[in-house]
């Protein structure tokens, strides 16, 4: 069984806490590890610390902007990718931004699916590109862990309605077993659902 990837570490640097909200809340749905800062000032200790693969820096931001933040960080780090968006985009700091090896400069408020694409893009150099069948387990582990919450039943519970074990009820809930197509059948039974509802909206 290939062993899954670790999860990719994003980090959000933005002084609005609305879009720091939105972007933790949108990047941890598609499956990312993300912490986000209001004070770029933090932002070069964080990267140097927590061994970020991305981070998406805001380029307006009271005390220190993201072109000096950006320089901060290659100072630290030169090889972890960085994505700025603004919500006043220039040739100047665009530039700026390439020029310290920014992977991308996009403009706020961004288009979702530009923003994956530019994600996947960063992923893939960087080999961290999930393949389509990790992804299918990631979607049917979460969705059968929110369907068996949902139901307020535990994984002893659910090991008992299924026949199949704690262990690898919990490693296909985390994406780290798939799960035979036997197993999917007890566990949509279990939960009174098809099998093909576990597979979310895949």
């Amino acid at each position: 069984m290939a062993k899954p990837l670790p999860p990719v570490k994003v980090l959000v640097v933005d002084d609005d806490e609305a879009i720091c909200e939105f972007m933790e809340t949108f990047l941890e749905k598609d499956g990312f590890e993300v912490r986000t800062l209001q004070d770029p000032t933090e932002a070069p200790d964080a990267v140097k610390k927590d061994g970020y693969h991305l981070v998406v820096l805001d380029l307006m931001m009271p005390g220190m902007d993201g072109v000096e933040t950006l320089e901060k960080i290659r100072k630290v780090d030169s090889d972890v990718a960085v994505v700025i968006f603004t919500a006043h985009p220039s040739l100047e700091t665009a530039v700026q931004s390439m020029k310290l090896d920014a992977v991308d400069y996009l403009k706020k408020p961004f288009n979702p699916d530009e923003f994956r694409e530019v994600v996947d893009r960063v992923m893939r150099k960087k080999g961290l590109l999930r393949t389509p069948e990790e992804n299918l387990h990631r979607v049917i582990g979460e969705t059968i862990r929110g369907l068996r919450k949902d139901r307020g039943l535990t994984l002893k519970q659910m090991a008992r309605r299924t026949g199949l074990s704690v262990s690898l009820l919990s490693q296909i809930e985390r994406a780290e077993s798939s799960a035979s197509i036997s197993s999917l059948f007890k566990i949509a039974t279990a939960l009174d659902v098809r099998i093909q509802d576990l597979f979310g909206e895949y």
